[in-house]
């Protein structure tokens, strides 16, 4: 918990990937009043009570034999992964959300490499866009390392890469706001979508493809064919806002381009938020979490150098 006199403004340096606690202290901290110690019994009586609220956790913990695996998402993709989570956890694994809003990428790395998560089920990874394009919620540079070094079963897919995020509309770069090919979306008056372009979709197919080079455990591409979100599909009303099929077929090039043999790339014909795509994703998901954890166990599969484990079923033929 922190009392602070600065908590109006710009919190996330203090704040970062953890769960902390935040309390302005309304007067300055330079001796006590009566104004004081009210808020400063408040603090106490918080970090009171999350004591007491943790004690009474711990005597009744989770089970261990449910492993954890860690799923990203944006209001684009809530349907995907509501559904994949309802898929998972009723075969026996808990599913924590993370919002790809920057914090919630980089949260999602640092359980990856803190080992504290069994997989990752990386289908929204429009970070990367605001990453490359300035927007609001990048995750920096090493968003898609965390499972790939500790080796984790990934799953990953291009959720959301069709959007980059700003606030207000008057919060555009102008360099954006002025060109008049850019293509934007009020999602609400604090939030401003810009569509992402052909060249910045291949740029980002080969981030992608290379974060998955990267990866030292099992790791599956999925790539849906009529679109990475909600805006980016066609549907009974016709094409939604961000439909733009050269830009996602650039997307496409630059993944079968980038990506090493040995990765496999599942082109689903499907939209992003289709059950046939949340049904392909979660069955991955699965089949590579289980075959991990038959390898840990010493069950059969063997650890190939760069890929991680292969199972022998699923070892394509020679």
């Amino acid at each position: 918990l922190l009392v602070s006199t600065v908590l109006s403004g710009n919190v996330a340096p203090y704040v970062g990937t953890a769960d902390l606690m935040m309390l302005p202290s309304v007067t300055d901290i330079a001796g006590l009043n009566r104004m004081s110690r009210v808020i400063l019994s408040n603090a106490a009586g918080a970090i009171s009570g999350a004591v007491m609220a943790h004690r009474a956790l711990l005597a009744s913990p989770p089970s261990p034999d449910r492993p954890m695996i860690g799923a990203s998402m944006f209001g684009n993709t809530t349907r995907l992964v509501d559904g994949a989570r309802a898929l998972l956890e009723t075969a026996g694994y808990e599913v924590v959300v993370f919002h790809a809003t920057g914090t919630g990428g980089r949260t999602l790395e640092r359980l990856a490499s803190d080992g504290i998560l069994a997989g990752v089920y990386d289908v929204t990874t429009t970070e990367w866009a605001d990453e490359l394009c300035g927007g609001i919620f990048g995750a920096g540079p090493t968003r898609l390392d965390g499972a790939g070094l500790r080796g984790l079963p990934q799953v990953i897919a291009p959720g959301c890469l069709d959007m980059v995020n700003f606030g207000g509309m008057e919060t555009v770069p102008a360099h954006y706001r002025n060109d008049p090919s850019r293509r934007f979306h009020v999602w609400n008056p604090q939030v401003t979508l810009m569509r992402t372009t052909p060249a910045e979709n291949a740029e980002l197919g080969r981030i992608l493809a290379e974060k998955a080079n990267a990866a030292r455990g099992p790791v599956e591409v999925f790539l849906p064919l009529r679109g990475v979100s909600i805006l980016d599909s066609v549907t009974d009303a016709g094409p939604q806002a961000f439909w733009w099929p050269e830009a996602d077929a650039a997307l496409r090039q630059a993944l079968h381009t980038h990506l090493r043999p040995g990765i496999p790339l599942h082109e689903v014909d499907a939209n992003i938020n289709d059950q046939a795509f949340i049904e392909a994703t979660s069955d991955a998901m699965l089949r590579l979490s289980e075959a991990q954890r038959a390898y840990k166990s010493g069950g059969v599969g063997e650890r190939s150098e760069g890929h991680g484990l292969i199972p022998d079923h699923h070892r394509p033929p020679p």
